[in-house]
């Protein structure tokens, strides 16, 4: 692949995860992500000035007691993200039309039919 990741094409009973170990307040442990998550995580840090440790610490510290940690990073990922979506912003992304984001995807709505409930 061109960006040096594995997605699983060529193994399909592989995991997609990957694992990093961080430092969450102060104690070092193993996360497992998507490597989107990672580069999510890692462009969040660059843009707070800050390491994805600090991140990390700060949803721990704000994360519900019943959600998993890393369920906690995807949410607070998303919601980063879209704190910081805009109209003009999903317009230049190509975003309001549901054809457009399947012809983005390669795919048709020919292909969805078949699966449709």
């Amino acid at each position: 692949m061109a960006d040096g990741e594995d997605h699983g094409d060529r193994h399909p009973n592989r995991s997609t995860l990957r694992s990093r170990n961080i430092t969450v307040l102060g104690r070092r442990t193993s996360v497992r992500l998507e490597p989107e998550m990672w580069r999510a995580l890692r462009e969040i840090a660059v843009r707070e000035r800050c390491r994805i440790h600090d991140l990390c610490s700060v949803v721990q510290m704000r994360k519900n007691p019943e959600t998993s940690f890393t369920a906690a990073i995807r949410v607070f990922v998303m919601l980063y993200f879209r704190a910081a979506a805009t109209d003009e912003g999903h317009g230049r992304a190509g975003h309001g039309s549901f054809d457009r984001m399947i012809g983005r995807g390669r795919m048709t709505q020919e292909m969805l039919a078949p699966h449709a409930g």
